[in-house]
C-alpha cells in the first residue's frame, strides 16, 4: 500500500525508542484528504489509542498504522528520510492525497463522499469525530456511520439532522433523507456523553 524506505524505518524506530513506551507505534493519516489543502499527519499511538479499523503495517521492530478513512488518500505513498550534512528531513509523497473533484457525471456516491471529505469531516474533526459513507441509494436515502468522538456522542443526532443533512441536501436536492447507521451504544470515547452540547457542523 505504501512504501517506507529503510532510512525512514530507522528514523521511526529511533523516535519510538526515545519515548520508551511499550507497544508504541506511528499512526499516519490524511488531514482534509481529497481537498486542495490536504496534508499528511504523523502521530505516536499506543494500542489503547487505536480505533481498531486501522491498516497495520508491521516492520522489524516497528508498527505503522494507517487510519482507515485515510487509506485511499495514502495509497502508493512514499515515505523517506533524507540525511544530509546539516541533519535529516522526513519526506512523504502521496500522489492521491488531494483526490479528484468529481464532476456532474460521477457516481452519486462519489460526489457525496467528496462533500463529506472536503466540507463535513474537517468540521467535525474539531470534536475528534468523523463520518463515513455507508450507502448513497438511488432512492435518495444516504446512510452514514459516525466514528471517533461522534461515536456514542449525545449530540450525534443534532449534528446529523441540523448540520450534515442540511449541508448534503443543499448540495444534492435529490437527497430525501440522511440516516445514521452507527451503533452508538458501543461508543467508548464520545465527545458529549449526554445531550448537552452543540452540533459539530454549522
Amino acid at each position: 500500500m505504501i512504501n517506507i524506505s529503510e532510512s525512514a524505518q530507522n528514523y521511526f524506530r529511533h523516535l519510538l525508542q526515545q519515548q520508551d513506551i511499550s507497544g508504541l507505534g506511528i499512526r499516519m493519516k490524511a488531514v482534509t484528504g481529497g481537498t486542495p489543502k490536504a496534508d499528511v499527519a504523523l502521530e505516536y499511538c499506543e494500542p489503547a489509542d487505536l480505533d481498531g479499523d486501522e491498516i497495520a503495517i508491521e516492520l522489524s521492530g516497528l508498527k505503522v498504522y494507517i487510519e482507515a478513512s485515510s487509506a485511499k488518500y495514502l495509497q502508493d505513498a512514499d515515505v523517506d528520510y533524507l540525511v544530509s550534512q546539516t541533519g535529516g528531513q522526513l519526506t512523504i509523497r502521496a500522489p492521491h492525497i488531494k483526490g479528484d473533484v468529481p464532476d456532474a457525471d460521477s457516481p452519486f456516491a462519489d460526489r457525496v463522499q467528496y462533500v463529506l471529505d472536503s466540507e463535513i469531516n474537517p468540521q467535525i474533526a474539531s470534536h475528534g469525530g468523523r463520518v463515513s459513507l455507508v450507502e448513497a441509494g438511488s432512492d435518495g436515502v444516504v446512510l452514514l456511520r459516525f466514528g471517533g468522538g461522534c461515536h456514542g456522542c449525545g449530540m450525534a443526532d443534532v449534528t446529523l439532522k441540523q448540520g450534515i443533512e442540511t449541508t448534503l441536501r443543499s448540495r444534492f436536492p435529490e437527497i430525501r433523507e440522511v440516516r445514521d447507521a452507527t451503533d452508538h451504544a458501543s461508543g467508548h470515547n464520545p465527545y458529549y456523553r449526554g445531550g448537552n452540547g452543540a452540533t459539530a457542523v454549522r
